[in-house]
């Protein structure tokens, strides 16, 4: 396994790569968290027509990244822009970050977070949020990121209703710098 990846904004050709990636670590992450038959339901080609989408906004407030491995595949990705909510405390978003399984607890997380940290602040957002599954072992990276629990909500995820919980930041410039 090498330690070397690039990082750069995701293009259209991205998509399949990126649903993958999408589709398998909901697999792994949320097993036992979210109900087995949503999980195998989950298709590439639907994640991928909805990514593509999603990637042709890339523009001044959303931009989505892309971590590839050494061999040039898609290990991860990272997205954000505008909050969806109409929150009046954070005016941007982390939308998501997923990583292969064997890509996890390598620093890959840090740099695509770095990354859309440092979109939304020269996009001139002050502050940003992220909700995850309270469930998620991984929310525990964002409150090592200086993430604060700001909130928590019920969510339906196909016929369960699960917890997330947002975490946020108040000064993405602040952020920005430490990084």
């Amino acid at each position: 396994m090498g330690s070397s990846w690039t990082i750069r904004k995701a293009v259209l050709e991205d998509a399949m790569g990126v649903a993958k990636v999408h589709v398998d670590s909901w697999r792994t992450t949320y097993s036992g968290i979210v109900n087995d038959e949503f999980l195998a339901s989950l298709s590439y080609e639907k994640c991928e027509e909805r990514l593509r989408n999603r990637i042709a906004k890339n523009s001044n407030e959303y931009a989505m990244f892309v971590a590839e491995d050494e061999e040039g595949q898609i290990i991860g990705f990272a997205d954000g822009g505008r909050e969806r909510s109409g929150d009046s405390t954070y005016d941007g978003e982390l939308y998501a970050i997923y990583l292969l399984k064997e890509h996890q607890r390598k620093g890959v997380g840090k740099l695509l977070f770095h990354h859309v940290v440092s979109h939304l602040a020269s996009s001139h957002f002050h502050t940003m949020l992220i909700w995850v599954l309270n469930d998620n072992p991984s929310r525990y990276f964002y409150e090592s990121m200086g993430g604060r629990l700001v909130r928590e909500q019920s969510i339906q995820i196909g016929e369960q209703q699960l917890q997330e919980s947002a975490y946020g930041w108040r000064n993405l410039m602040s952020l920005r710098e430490q990084l």
